[in-house]
């Protein structure tokens, strides 16, 4: 396919219509481009074209707004459209597989279904978390089949729910593989972000992974810290307010929690597979953040008789104020507890893809014991009507909250 003289839109976003991809298109249609999103879940559509986002992220709903009374944000389901955009921004990753190996057939097959309408000149942007090597492969790919398309990795590095302000906030990594590629990649995210920093291809993609294998890991620290306390039959948060009050070299230390989500555990791994596992570190962490609600189903099953017990679990999303399910630890707690507790409960104030949701009303009266997974803001004043609630966020108060 050749390049023709001019495209009908200035970049289409492959995936676009997910958690990545939608905060980009509206950034870059309020920096004022014509922008395409290309999605096969052409389900979602209708909602988006209504004005309404399909899942949570601050800030969006006015440029949505904006994006769809300016004309600049379309939407098709047709790979074919690919073809009418000067840059393609491909959001799709590589994933890991159930024995926590990278799946790079999942960006290659990507690769395969675009390349025919994807023509020489067009610059194609990977933007998701990619195996290191990835970048300079696709170039080699390319170069062999004859085709003069330029490549670049801009990796996200935003914060969900909040990617809209953190782009215009954060420094954009910025890599390419040929001078080309990177003077035009660079051309687009000057319109959206503060500052860019230059890397070869490999060294952004070991920046993404290292940053958020950094996050897993020191998750996992105050996990371990904190179980180790709990054994100790010691409070843990008042230890942890002593190491951290007005003590500089421990401010910036979490507190316990579910450590979950799409990104850290899975780029955490993809490093240790390039490592070939040997990423000790890495894997103690997992070890840690996962084995920790085996940690509070064995303190649970030692303190009450939970065979005879309802179990209600407040809060399905993977993390806080988040409508996000995927790869949540609630889901590891409710089937766990479903081999211990009489019966087990879910609710959650902002998720509704789960069919078996319940109100927090319900979850509660019908519940012998609670546990929050997910500390949402709607929780803060929560009345558990006497029922004792597993807080290891210290995020509740009260008489009925067992740390």
């Amino acid at each position: 396919m050749q390049t023709s003289a001019r495209k009908d839109f200035d970049l289409c976003i492959v995936g676009g219509a997910g958690h990545v991809g939608l905060p980009l298109a509206l950034s870059f249609c309020h920096a004022g481009l014509k922008v395409l999103v290309h999605d096969l879940n052409e389900a979602i559509f209708p909602e988006i074209r209504a004005g309404r986002m399909p899942f949570l992220e601050h800030g969006s709903d006015e440029l949505l707004r904006e994006a769809l009374d300016t004309g600049r944000l379309t939407l098709d389901a047709d790979i074919s459209s690919v073809a009418r955009a000067e840059t393609v921004i491909i959001t799709i990753g590589t994933p890991v597989d159930e024995f926590l190996n990278p799946v790079h057939k999942a960006v290659k097959q990507c690769i395969d279904s675009l390349l025919p309408w994807i023509g020489d000149g067009q610059l194609l942007i990977l933007r998701s978390t990619v195996y290191p090597g990835t970048t300079d492969w696709l170039h080699r790919t390319l170069a062999d089949r004859q085709r003069k398309i330029l490549v670049a990795f801009c990796p996200e590095r935003v914060v969900q729910g909040w990617a809209i302000k953190e782009l215009a906030t954060t420094p954009q990594i910025v890599s390419a593989t040929s001078p080309d590629a990177l003077a035009r990649a660079r051309a687009l995210f000057d319109k959206v972000v503060p500052e860019i920093i230059e890397l070869p291809p490999m060294e952004a993609e070991f920046a993404k992974l290292f940053n958020n294998a950094y996050r897993y890991m020191s998750f996992a620290i105050t996990n371990q810290f904190y179980m180790i306390a709990d054994q100790a039959g010691v409070d843990y948060y008042r230890i942890l307010h002593a190491m951290t009050h007005n003590y500089p070299r421990a401010k910036d230390m979490p507190s316990a929690g579910f450590t979950a989500g799409p990104c850290l555990f899975k780029d955490t791994m993809q490093l240790a597979a390039f490592a070939r596992n040997s990423f000790p570190m890495g894997h103690s962490a997992m070890l840690v953040n996962e084995g920790l609600i085996l940690h509070i189903i064995e303190r649970l099953r030692n303190t009450y008789p939970l065979k005879q017990m309802t179990v209600g679990l407040l809060g399905m999303a993977f993390k806080a104020n988040s409508d996000d399910t995927r790869a949540s630890l609630s889901f590891k707690m409710r089937k766990d507890l479903t081999l211990e507790a009489r019966e087990v409960l879910i609710t959650d104030p902002l998720v509704t893809t789960l069919p078996d949701l319940l109100p927090l009303d319900e979850v509660i009266a019908r519940s012998d014991l609670l546990i929050l997974c997910a500390p949402h803001g709607a929780y803060k004043e929560l009345d558990t009507k006497g029922k004792p609630v597993v807080d290891i966020w210290n995020y509740l108060n009260g008489p009925d909250v067992v740390r």
